[in-house]
């Protein structure tokens, strides 16, 4: 399926997979870590070597990454700027007290989808969608959210609902 045609109502597809997905999801939950940490990080593997990020950018566009001090300093350096100033300028506190970007899209993407401040970018954003990994029992309630924005999530969910765990577990 073509990256456009997926970006198209992904929300809605997600939506009418919302129950078969939740099933997934807690498949995952019942493997054994290591278990799912491989399946997951083999599917990622395999999803992400046909989609290309930068033809999609969805992410920037709609989710704001949670900053941490450490973002702030390497974004900092990233443009010149004292953590201060980057924080003064880029950042503001959301209603749990996380501080995010105060623009979105990402006021670091840039017309081809590229980041500004790669090298330097937020560890959350260096980590989307979080599908691979250790540990990634623990951020499996992300599935549900993430599938919605990213198609290449949205494929590793649809791919394990149609297929079933047997096909993947060896």
């Amino acid at each position: 399926m073509k990256l456009e045609r997926l970006l198209v109502d992904l929300k809605g597809r997600c939506r009418s997979r919302k129950r078969e997905f939740e099933v997934v999801v807690a498949e995952l939950k019942k493997m054994k870590p290591r278990e799912a940490e491989d399946l997951l990080t083999e599917l990622d593997e395999k999803i992400f070597s046909q989609i290309d990020c930068l033809e999609c950018g969805n992410c920037c566009r709609a989710l704001g990454p949670r900053l941490i001090d450490r973002d702030l300093r390497s974004l900092g350096a990233e443009l010149g700027l004292k953590p201060g100033s980057f924080r003064k300028s880029y950042v503001v506190l959301d209603e749990d007290g996380d501080m995010v970007f105060s623009k979105m899209p990402c006021p670091f993407l840039e017309d081809d989808n590229k980041c500004a401040v790669y090298e330097g970018r937020p560890k959350a954003c260096a980590e989307y969608p979080h599908t691979s990994g250790r540990q990634v029992q623990g951020r499996l309630g992300l599935l549900m959210k993430n599938a919605e924005t990213c198609p290449a999530v949205f494929l590793m969910l649809d791919e394990l609902r149609k297929k079933g765990f047997d096909h993947f577990i060896q």
